[in-house]
């Protein structure tokens, strides 16, 4: 797999771009992946998805479970976009290819394979919608054109809304900030679990983190 690097927040380290094409980055060796434990939501994956008012979605990873709520009222163009992956289950059997402790966990963009996620059209940035890249959180990465993002996600492992955020020109100088479209209910700890894995001089984890397969529950 190759990496781009688009929007380097920090020079140091390269960051939600959307990755593929135009990079020269070694990706690391494929690793097998042992077989998902379950092929449905968790009791409490479930109760928490209840216990919301929004459309929910249960992602099972190699590191454990995650559910996230979904701001389709604040974000409907965003929302509606990662359902349609879900949906097609373009997210089954994908990487997180890009782990940044203290920072983000990105994902979405490769299959275990090490191929490409087959993608739709990009969509119109929602960065402006009232929701702040806090810990705990989803966001669309993007390249440099703010209104680039298809199929990669990240999750913010800690509070980035000073760096993240729309009118912010700490990580990003155009200030156009990262869509955040919703937040994990259940799960929190495996995002953290994905945050401490070893990575390689490319941020990606040197053994493969897998999303198994991720389902709509409403």
């Amino acid at each position: 797999m190759t990496t781009s690097r688009l929007i380097p927040l920090f020079m140091s380290m390269a960051f939600l771009s959307a990755c593929g094409g135009g990079g020269s980055d070694a990706g690391t060796a494929p690793t097998p992946t042992p077989p998902a434990p379950s092929n449905t939501c968790s009791a409490a994956g479930v109760a928490a998805s209840n216990a919301s008012t929004l459309n929910t979605v249960c992602m099972l990873t190699t590191q454990g479970e995650i559910v996230v709520e979904l701001e389709a009222a604040k974000s409907p163009i965003t929302v509606a976009n990662f359902l349609k992956y879900v949906t097609a289950n373009r997210y089954d059997n994908t990487l997180y290819h890009r782990v940044v402790a203290g920072f983000v966990i990105q994902g979405g963009g490769y299959t275990a394979s090490g191929a490409s996620v087959a993608t739709y059209a990009p969509i119109t940035l929602e960065s402006n919608n009232g929701l702040s890249n806090v810990r705990g959180t989803i966001a669309m990465a993007r390249t440099s054109d703010p209104n680039s993002a298809t199929s990669q996600f990240f999750f913010n492992t800690v509070d980035n809304s000073a760096c993240l955020d729309r009118g912010k020109t700490v990580c990003d100088a155009t200030g156009n900030g990262y869509a955040v479209f919703g937040r994990v209910i259940s799960g929190l700890d495996t995002v953290d679990k994905i945050a401490a894995v070893s990575v390689d001089g490319n941020s990606q984890p040197r053994t493969n983190v897998v999303t198994y397969w991720a389902k709509q529950l409403k």
